[in-house]
Protein backbone atom coordinates (compact mmCIF):
# COMPACT_ATOMS: atom_id res chain seq x y z
CA UNK A 1 0.00 0.00 0.00
CA UNK A 2 1.34 3.11 -1.23
CA UNK A 3 1.90 6.54 1.24
CA UNK A 4 -1.46 7.88 -0.66
CA UNK A 5 -3.34 5.76 1.13
CA UNK A 6 -2.12 7.04 4.53
CA UNK A 7 -3.91 10.41 5.30
CA UNK A 8 -2.17 13.37 3.87
CA UNK A 9 -3.22 16.33 5.18
CA UNK A 10 -3.30 20.00 3.02
CA UNK A 11 0.03 21.55 4.81
CA UNK A 12 1.88 18.53 4.03
CA UNK A 13 1.32 18.22 0.17
CA UNK A 14 1.40 22.01 -0.31
CA UNK A 15 5.06 21.64 1.34
CA UNK A 16 6.34 18.69 -0.93
CA UNK A 17 4.82 20.55 -3.60
CA UNK A 18 6.60 23.65 -3.05
CA UNK A 19 9.80 21.59 -2.91
CA UNK A 20 9.08 19.95 -6.43
CA UNK A 21 7.70 22.66 -8.20
CA UNK A 22 9.29 26.09 -6.73
CA UNK A 23 12.25 25.62 -4.56
CA UNK A 24 13.85 28.69 -3.73
CA UNK A 25 12.76 30.43 -6.11
CA UNK A 26 11.74 34.20 -5.35
CA UNK A 27 8.24 35.41 -5.54
CA UNK A 28 6.59 32.37 -6.76
CA UNK A 29 4.48 30.25 -3.87
CA UNK A 30 1.91 27.15 -3.89
CA UNK A 31 -1.33 27.97 -2.85
CA UNK A 32 -3.25 25.52 -0.03
CA UNK A 33 -4.01 22.25 -2.57
CA UNK A 34 -7.90 21.24 -2.05
CA UNK A 35 -8.45 17.61 -1.89
CA UNK A 36 -10.79 16.82 -5.04
CA UNK A 37 -13.95 14.16 -4.57
CA UNK A 38 -13.33 12.80 -8.21
CA UNK A 39 -11.28 9.99 -8.74
CA UNK A 40 -12.67 6.40 -7.39
CA UNK A 41 -8.93 5.08 -7.71
CA UNK A 42 -6.77 7.98 -6.69
CA UNK A 43 -6.26 11.17 -4.52
CA UNK A 44 -6.55 14.22 -6.71
CA UNK A 45 -5.26 17.74 -5.45
CA UNK A 46 -6.25 20.91 -6.99
CA UNK A 47 -3.56 23.86 -6.90
CA UNK A 48 -2.18 26.81 -8.86
CA UNK A 49 1.67 27.90 -8.76
CA UNK A 50 1.66 31.70 -8.25
CA UNK A 51 4.79 33.59 -9.66
CA UNK A 52 4.30 37.50 -10.48
CA UNK A 53 1.05 38.34 -11.81
CA UNK A 54 0.83 34.69 -13.54
CA UNK A 55 -1.21 31.74 -11.88
CA UNK A 56 -0.65 27.91 -13.12
CA UNK A 57 -3.57 26.03 -12.45
CA UNK A 58 -2.25 22.47 -12.01
CA UNK A 59 -3.43 18.86 -10.15
CA UNK A 60 -1.85 16.37 -8.43
CA UNK A 61 -2.53 13.08 -8.87
CA UNK A 62 -1.60 10.35 -6.63
CA UNK A 63 -1.41 6.50 -6.38
CA UNK A 64 -4.06 4.90 -4.32
CA UNK A 65 -5.15 0.88 -3.15
CA UNK A 66 -7.13 0.78 -6.73
CA UNK A 67 -4.17 1.91 -9.00
CA UNK A 68 -0.94 0.45 -7.91
CA UNK A 69 0.89 -0.75 -10.91
CA UNK A 70 0.41 -4.41 -11.13
CA UNK A 71 -0.44 -6.64 -14.24
CA UNK A 72 -3.14 -4.83 -15.43
CA UNK A 73 -2.26 -1.21 -14.51
CA UNK A 74 0.50 0.69 -15.95
CA UNK A 75 1.37 2.94 -12.70
CA UNK A 76 1.58 6.59 -12.62
CA UNK A 77 4.82 7.24 -13.45
CA UNK A 78 4.53 5.07 -16.94
CA UNK A 79 1.07 6.87 -17.20
CA UNK A 80 2.83 10.35 -16.67
CA UNK A 81 5.56 8.80 -19.68
CA UNK A 82 2.65 7.62 -21.82
CA UNK A 83 0.54 10.99 -21.38
CA UNK A 84 3.87 12.85 -22.86
CA UNK A 85 4.05 10.62 -25.95
CA UNK A 86 0.39 10.81 -26.81
CA UNK A 87 0.44 14.48 -27.05
CA UNK A 88 3.09 14.38 -28.91
CA UNK A 89 0.89 13.31 -31.57
CA UNK A 90 -1.94 15.67 -30.49
CA UNK A 91 -4.16 13.51 -29.09
CA UNK A 92 -6.08 15.96 -26.12
CA UNK A 93 -4.84 15.27 -22.98
CA UNK A 94 -3.25 17.42 -19.77
CA UNK A 95 0.06 18.04 -19.66
CA UNK A 96 2.62 16.71 -17.66
CA UNK A 97 4.20 19.28 -15.32
CA UNK A 98 6.35 16.93 -12.75
CA UNK A 99 6.74 13.48 -11.96
CA UNK A 100 7.25 12.80 -8.06
CA UNK A 101 10.16 10.99 -6.57
CA UNK A 102 10.49 8.99 -3.42
CA UNK A 103 11.98 12.38 -1.49
CA UNK A 104 8.97 13.96 -1.90
CA UNK A 105 7.18 11.78 0.63
CA UNK A 106 4.06 11.47 -1.13
CA UNK A 107 4.13 8.17 -3.05
CA UNK A 108 4.25 7.65 -6.67
CA UNK A 109 2.03 9.98 -8.78
CA UNK A 110 2.83 13.37 -10.73
CA UNK A 111 1.61 16.67 -11.54
CA UNK A 112 -0.19 17.78 -14.68
CA UNK A 113 -2.05 20.66 -16.38
CA UNK A 114 -5.56 21.80 -14.79
CA UNK A 115 -7.93 22.18 -17.68
CA UNK A 116 -11.12 23.61 -17.81
CA UNK A 117 -14.32 21.84 -18.08
CA UNK A 118 -17.01 19.15 -16.48
CA UNK A 119 -15.99 15.45 -16.20
CA UNK A 120 -19.74 14.48 -14.09
CA UNK A 121 -21.36 12.17 -16.28
CA UNK A 122 -24.48 12.67 -14.78
CA UNK A 123 -24.42 16.93 -15.31
CA UNK A 124 -23.03 16.45 -19.31
CA UNK A 125 -25.95 13.97 -20.00
CA UNK A 126 -28.44 16.43 -18.16
CA UNK A 127 -27.73 20.10 -17.74
CA UNK A 128 -28.88 21.86 -21.02
CA UNK A 129 -25.51 23.84 -20.77
CA UNK A 130 -24.19 20.91 -22.50
CA UNK A 131 -26.80 20.39 -24.76
CA UNK A 132 -25.06 21.37 -28.18
CA UNK A 133 -21.71 19.45 -26.54
CA UNK A 134 -23.79 16.59 -26.82
CA UNK A 135 -24.53 16.69 -29.87
CA UNK A 136 -21.38 16.99 -31.43
CA UNK A 137 -19.35 14.44 -28.86
CA UNK A 138 -19.91 10.61 -30.11
CA UNK A 139 -17.90 11.73 -33.82
CA UNK A 140 -15.62 14.05 -31.82
CA UNK A 141 -14.66 10.55 -29.72
CA UNK A 142 -14.63 8.82 -32.45
CA UNK A 143 -11.80 11.25 -34.27
CA UNK A 144 -9.77 11.43 -30.75
CA UNK A 145 -10.20 7.47 -30.33
CA UNK A 146 -8.74 7.03 -33.99
CA UNK A 147 -6.31 9.83 -33.20
CA UNK A 148 -4.74 7.21 -30.17
CA UNK A 149 -4.63 4.02 -32.08
CA UNK A 150 -2.65 5.74 -34.47
CA UNK A 151 -0.02 6.57 -32.31
CA UNK A 152 2.93 4.34 -32.82
CA UNK A 153 3.15 1.06 -30.24
CA UNK A 154 6.68 1.29 -30.76
CA UNK A 155 6.64 4.69 -29.14
CA UNK A 156 4.98 3.19 -25.91
CA UNK A 157 7.54 -0.28 -24.79
CA UNK A 158 6.54 -0.03 -21.39
CA UNK A 159 3.16 -1.21 -22.20
CA UNK A 160 1.52 -4.69 -22.04
CA UNK A 161 0.71 -6.44 -24.89
CA UNK A 162 -2.89 -8.22 -24.52
CA UNK A 163 -4.66 -10.37 -27.27
CA UNK A 164 -8.24 -11.04 -27.43
CA UNK A 165 -7.93 -15.02 -25.95
CA UNK A 166 -5.39 -13.75 -23.17
CA UNK A 167 -7.85 -10.68 -22.29
CA UNK A 168 -11.03 -13.50 -22.04
CA UNK A 169 -8.85 -16.07 -19.99
CA UNK A 170 -7.40 -13.81 -17.55
CA UNK A 171 -11.04 -12.04 -16.74
CA UNK A 172 -12.17 -15.63 -16.51
CA UNK A 173 -9.70 -16.57 -13.60
CA UNK A 174 -10.10 -13.22 -12.44
CA UNK A 175 -14.22 -14.39 -12.01
CA UNK A 176 -13.51 -17.82 -10.70
CA UNK A 177 -11.01 -16.10 -7.43
CA UNK A 178 -13.96 -14.61 -6.47
CA UNK A 179 -15.65 -17.72 -5.96
CA UNK A 180 -19.06 -16.15 -6.88
CA UNK A 181 -20.78 -18.91 -9.70
CA UNK A 182 -23.17 -16.45 -11.31
CA UNK A 183 -24.89 -18.57 -14.46
CA UNK A 184 -25.11 -15.21 -16.92
CA UNK A 185 -21.66 -14.77 -16.18
CA UNK A 186 -20.51 -18.37 -17.20
CA UNK A 187 -22.47 -17.87 -20.60
CA UNK A 188 -21.19 -14.81 -21.48
CA UNK A 189 -17.75 -16.37 -21.12
CA UNK A 190 -19.07 -19.27 -23.47
CA UNK A 191 -20.20 -17.05 -26.07
CA UNK A 192 -16.99 -14.97 -25.86
CA UNK A 193 -14.86 -18.24 -26.54
CA UNK A 194 -16.77 -19.48 -29.26
CA UNK A 195 -16.39 -15.91 -31.41
CA UNK A 196 -12.71 -15.44 -30.41
CA UNK A 197 -11.20 -13.52 -34.02
CA UNK A 198 -10.13 -16.26 -36.21
CA UNK A 199 -6.43 -14.28 -36.45
CA UNK A 200 -5.87 -11.22 -33.90
CA UNK A 201 -6.28 -7.90 -35.40
CA UNK A 202 -3.62 -5.34 -35.87
CA UNK A 203 -2.24 -4.19 -32.44
CA UNK A 204 -2.46 -0.44 -31.73
CA UNK A 205 -2.33 1.37 -28.16
CA UNK A 206 -5.12 1.30 -26.29
CA UNK A 207 -6.25 3.56 -23.94
CA UNK A 208 -8.14 0.90 -22.10
CA UNK A 209 -10.67 3.06 -19.93
CA UNK A 210 -12.52 5.19 -22.84
CA UNK A 211 -15.42 6.06 -21.46
CA UNK A 212 -17.93 8.81 -20.04
CA UNK A 213 -16.54 9.80 -16.81
CA UNK A 214 -12.99 10.19 -18.40
CA UNK A 215 -13.45 12.89 -20.69
CA UNK A 216 -13.16 16.80 -19.65
CA UNK A 217 -15.99 18.31 -21.93
CA UNK A 218 -16.82 21.96 -22.33
CA UNK A 219 -19.77 23.44 -24.43
CA UNK A 220 -17.77 22.73 -27.41
CA UNK A 221 -17.43 19.38 -26.73
CA UNK A 222 -14.72 17.11 -26.15
CA UNK A 223 -11.64 18.80 -24.49
CA UNK A 224 -9.38 16.40 -22.99
CA UNK A 225 -9.23 12.61 -22.25
CA UNK A 226 -7.85 11.00 -18.81
CA UNK A 227 -7.06 8.57 -17.17
CA UNK A 228 -4.84 6.30 -19.12
CA UNK A 229 -3.03 3.48 -16.35
CA UNK A 230 -5.38 0.52 -17.90
CA UNK A 231 -3.57 1.60 -21.43
CA UNK A 232 -2.42 -1.61 -23.21
CA UNK A 233 -1.32 -2.48 -26.83
CA UNK A 234 -4.32 -4.44 -28.54
CA UNK A 235 -7.50 -5.10 -30.33
CA UNK A 236 -7.78 -0.98 -30.72
CA UNK A 237 -12.36 -1.61 -31.16
CA UNK A 238 -12.13 -2.96 -27.37
CA UNK A 239 -11.64 1.30 -26.68
CA UNK A 240 -15.13 1.61 -28.84
CA UNK A 241 -16.73 -1.29 -27.29
CA UNK A 242 -15.99 0.09 -23.85
CA UNK A 243 -17.79 3.19 -24.31
CA UNK A 244 -20.65 1.71 -25.44
CA UNK A 245 -21.23 -0.49 -22.36
CA UNK A 246 -24.40 0.35 -20.76
CA UNK A 247 -22.71 0.97 -17.34
CA UNK A 248 -21.12 4.27 -18.98
CA UNK A 249 -24.67 5.51 -19.98
CA UNK A 250 -25.82 6.60 -16.71
CA UNK A 251 -29.66 6.02 -17.38
CA UNK A 252 -29.31 6.97 -20.72
CA UNK A 253 -29.75 3.49 -22.36
CA UNK A 254 -31.00 4.33 -25.53
CA UNK A 255 -27.97 6.53 -26.52
CA UNK A 256 -25.40 3.80 -26.34
CA UNK A 257 -22.07 6.25 -27.16
CA UNK A 258 -21.76 7.12 -23.24
CA UNK A 259 -25.54 8.37 -23.00
CA UNK A 260 -24.67 11.33 -25.27
CA UNK A 261 -24.83 10.02 -28.81
CA UNK A 262 -24.94 7.14 -31.53
CA UNK A 263 -23.00 4.46 -32.59
CA UNK A 264 -23.10 5.68 -36.34
CA UNK A 265 -21.66 9.44 -35.24
CA UNK A 266 -19.20 7.21 -33.11
CA UNK A 267 -18.15 5.00 -36.22
CA UNK A 268 -18.18 8.19 -38.77
CA UNK A 269 -15.64 9.84 -36.56
CA UNK A 270 -13.87 7.36 -36.72
CA UNK A 271 -13.53 6.70 -40.19
CA UNK A 272 -13.30 10.26 -40.40
CA UNK A 273 -9.64 10.80 -38.60
CA UNK A 274 -8.44 7.28 -39.37
CA UNK A 275 -9.22 6.59 -42.96
CA UNK A 276 -10.29 3.23 -41.62
CA UNK A 277 -14.20 1.60 -41.19
CA UNK A 278 -14.78 0.32 -37.80
CA UNK A 279 -15.01 -3.34 -37.50
CA UNK A 280 -18.53 -3.39 -35.98
CA UNK A 281 -18.52 -6.83 -35.44
CA UNK A 282 -15.56 -7.08 -33.15
CA UNK A 283 -16.95 -3.80 -31.03
CA UNK A 284 -19.73 -6.23 -30.51
CA UNK A 285 -17.51 -8.38 -29.31
CA UNK A 286 -15.69 -5.97 -26.89
CA UNK A 287 -19.00 -4.33 -25.46
CA UNK A 288 -19.38 -7.66 -24.58
CA UNK A 289 -16.64 -8.14 -22.91
CA UNK A 290 -16.96 -4.61 -21.42
CA UNK A 291 -20.21 -5.21 -19.92
CA UNK A 292 -18.88 -8.99 -18.04
CA UNK A 293 -15.70 -7.14 -17.27
CA UNK A 294 -17.55 -4.26 -15.29
CA UNK A 295 -19.68 -6.97 -13.08
CA UNK A 296 -16.58 -8.52 -12.15
CA UNK A 297 -15.59 -5.29 -11.23
CA UNK A 298 -18.07 -5.05 -8.88
CA UNK A 299 -17.37 -9.02 -8.01
CA UNK A 300 -13.88 -6.69 -6.65
CA UNK A 301 -15.39 -4.15 -4.93
CA UNK A 302 -18.05 -6.51 -3.10
CA UNK A 303 -15.21 -8.32 -1.89
CA UNK A 304 -13.16 -5.64 -1.08
CA UNK A 305 -16.08 -4.63 1.03
CA UNK A 306 -16.77 -7.91 2.93
CA UNK A 307 -13.30 -8.66 3.28
CA UNK A 308 -12.67 -5.90 5.27
CA UNK A 309 -9.84 -4.70 3.02
CA UNK A 310 -12.40 -1.11 2.07
CA UNK A 311 -15.50 -0.56 3.94
CA UNK A 312 -16.26 2.69 2.11
CA UNK A 313 -20.04 3.24 1.03
CA UNK A 314 -18.80 3.59 -2.31
CA UNK A 315 -17.33 0.08 -2.33
CA UNK A 316 -20.47 -1.77 -1.23
CA UNK A 317 -22.71 0.14 -3.28
CA UNK A 318 -20.31 -0.34 -6.42
CA UNK A 319 -20.57 -4.63 -5.40
CA UNK A 320 -24.02 -4.78 -5.79
CA UNK A 321 -24.18 -3.64 -8.94
CA UNK A 322 -23.27 -7.01 -10.39
CA UNK A 323 -26.76 -8.28 -10.84
CA UNK A 324 -27.50 -5.15 -13.00
CA UNK A 325 -25.12 -6.45 -15.25
CA UNK A 326 -26.68 -9.90 -15.68
CA UNK A 327 -29.69 -8.21 -17.30
CA UNK A 328 -27.05 -6.28 -19.76
CA UNK A 329 -25.17 -9.20 -20.36
CA UNK A 330 -28.81 -11.11 -21.54
CA UNK A 331 -29.65 -8.19 -23.53
CA UNK A 332 -26.38 -7.92 -25.53
CA UNK A 333 -26.97 -12.27 -25.70
CA UNK A 334 -30.66 -11.98 -26.43
CA UNK A 335 -32.23 -9.28 -27.78
CA UNK A 336 -35.82 -8.36 -28.05
CA UNK A 337 -35.99 -8.19 -31.59
CA UNK A 338 -34.75 -11.93 -31.89
CA UNK A 339 -37.45 -13.16 -29.27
Amino acid sequence: MGIADKHLDAAAVRQALTRRLIGDRPGAEVTPPIRLTGGASQQMWSFDVLEGTQAEPLILRLAGPWNQADDDTVGLANEARLLAVVAEHDVPVPRVRALLSPEDGLGEGYVMQRLEGETLPQRLLRDDAYAGARDLLARQCGRVIAGVHQVPTGEVPFLRRLDTAEAVAALYREYRGYGEPRPVFELAFRWLREHLPAREPEPALVHGDFRNGNLIINRHGLRALLDWELAYVGDPMADLGWLCVNAWRFGQIDLPVGGFGTREDLYAGYQEASGQAVAADRVAFWELFGTLKWGVICQKMAAAFTDGHDRTVERGAIGRRASETELDLLRLLAPLDQI
